[in-house]
């Protein structure tokens, strides 16, 4: 196993996936990467005491940094469309700031919460007691985890980062923390895989549109092959339990995603038929919403918790 290290600059930044752009660094499966991420919106340094945005990266090219600031694509040899991408979730250590910001989007939510004003709010993270705190003297736990995991479709061309797919990108589950192994179906050679979108904490939903926004120091991550696994959305082993993901422009569409994959998941661990597993899967599986603000893009995670079904 290789270790190697990627830090943002130019010709590892990015902010759109494709299938065009040219690798950063390539790796053999089993190596390990470790990134330093700038936090999603570019920004290389915390908010002025007038409260205006510090400094962000540049320069950026136009239609194709659009989008959450992401390092890499990390190529991976031997990886190939149709197989899945294993990525092993080593570590994961926040910087010392992040902000965090309501209303300044007005859309159909924040009417309907009766939210007319903009807010933001600057985090100081303590990293060695995984504690937050604001320039209110609010303090939260922090749980860091990366917004945006995934790799380029097939399809020709700058796709945004802001819908998550099936081959991962902004889904924004705060399950996928360290210590958890993410599973993802690839779609076109070498994965081509980037990260970014740091978040210090977040709550299911992420439901004003963001979390503590806050840079990496240290992502690590490994990477392996799998050509006998059939996946067609995300999964992931987490410290919590089981997670399948579904993704769609309807909330209902996305839950039945993420359930029938989760139901795919009871009948290879448990060997049971559907019927059978949907209805263990009514008395153990609980259903979160991931997030509601990508764009018309839902995102819902299903969670088996460990050892809530055993197996005689």
């Amino acid at each position: 196993m290789t270790l190697h290290t990627i830090e943002p600059g130019q010709g590892t930044l990015h902010g759109s996936f494709s299938r065009d752009l040219p690798p950063a660094l390539t790796i053999d499966a089993g190596d390990t990467v470790r990134f330093s991420t700038l936090e999603a919106g570019w920004g290389l340094e915390p908010r002025r005491a007038d409260d205006a945005p510090g400094r962000v990266y540049s320069p950026r090219v136009p239609g194709r940094d659009d989008g959450h600031a992401l390092c890499g694509p990390i190529e991976i040899r031997g990886a190939q469309p149709g197989m899945v991408l294993e990525v092993r979730i080593e570590d994961i250590r926040p910087g010392t700031w992040g902000w965090t910001s309501a209303g300044a989007r007005q859309n159909e939510l924040t009417r309907k919460l009766g939210v007319h004003d903009a807010v933001s709010i600057d985090w100081t993270l303590d990293v060695e007691r995984m504690l937050g705190k604001d320039q209110h003297g609010h303090t939260v736990a922090l749980r860091p985890f990366m917004g945006v995991m995934g790799m380029p479709p097939a399809e020709p061309g700058i796709h945004s980062t802001v819908p998550p797919r099936f081959c991962g990108g902004n889904m924004d589950c705060k399950e996928l923390v360290t210590g958890s192994t993410l599973y993802l179906p690839i779609a076109v050679a070498g994965a081509l895989f980037s990260t970014g979108d740091g978040h210090g904490a977040q709550g299911d939903g992420e439901v004003s549109g963001v979390a503590i926004e806050c840079p990496m120091e240290r992502v690590d991550l490994t990477f392996f092959l799998h050509d006998d696994m059939h996946i067609t959305t995300p999964r992931a082993n987490t410290p919590t339990g089981w997670v399948t993901l579904g993704f769609n422009i309807d909330l209902h569409e996305a839950t039945v995603i993420a359930l029938s994959a989760m139901l795919d998941l009871i009948e290879e661990l448990y060997h049971m038929p559907r019927a059978e597993a949907l209805a263990m899967a009514s008395v153990v599986v609980n259903l979160h919403i991931s997030q509601i603000v990508n764009g018309n893009m839902f995102g819902v995670h299903a969670v088996l918790p460990h050892y809530a079904l055993q197996a005689l």
